[in-house]
């Protein structure tokens, strides 16, 4: 499964790709974030491995990302992995002007592990698409309301 999501963000392109790099950040747009901690490598450096926890329900929910690509201000591909899927992230940021910078993301599911998940991404792929378009939309809010990066 595969699909695009993109946002107008009204701040420049440095700034914005500054506050998504941050991961200070995620738990302003992410809703039921909890941490991201460094397994091995450098933070933000390509092949650097993470565990993000999130809570979900009443349980947590936690995922491995591996950096493959962070040409920041411009580009970052992240690979993320879960017991029941994986899917790669590839988030581009172009300047439209001096102060909108536009923010597209690419979401590849490229596996889908047990009855749930595949009868979930059969029956209803628009949610997954929902759930980044939200995220998507709450980080675009939350970079416009600050004044400076």
């Amino acid at each position: 499964m595969k699909f695009n999501c993109t946002v107008i963000v009204d701040k420049p392109m440095e700034m914005v790709a500054g506050y998504f790099a941050d991961p200070a950040n995620l738990g302003e747009y992410q809703e039921g974030f909890i941490s991201k901690e460094l397994l091995e490598g450098n933070p933000g450096e390509e092949g650097s491995k993470s565990l993000f926890t999130y809570k979900q329900g009443k349980g947590v929910m936690k995922l491995t990302e591996t950096i493959v690509e962070n040409d920041l201000p411009h580009k970052f591909v992240g690979h993320y992995h879960h017991t029941h899927m994986d899917n790669t992230m590839i988030c581009n940021f172009t300047a439209l002007d001096e102060n909108r910078t536009q923010y597209d993301t690419e979401i590849h599911y490229t596996a889908f592990r047990g009855f749930l998940p595949k009868i979930m991404a059969w029956l209803f792929p628009g949610l997954f698409k929902k759930q980044v378009m939200k995220w998507l939309e709450n980080f675009k809010e939350f970079v416009e309301k600050q004044s400076e990066y």
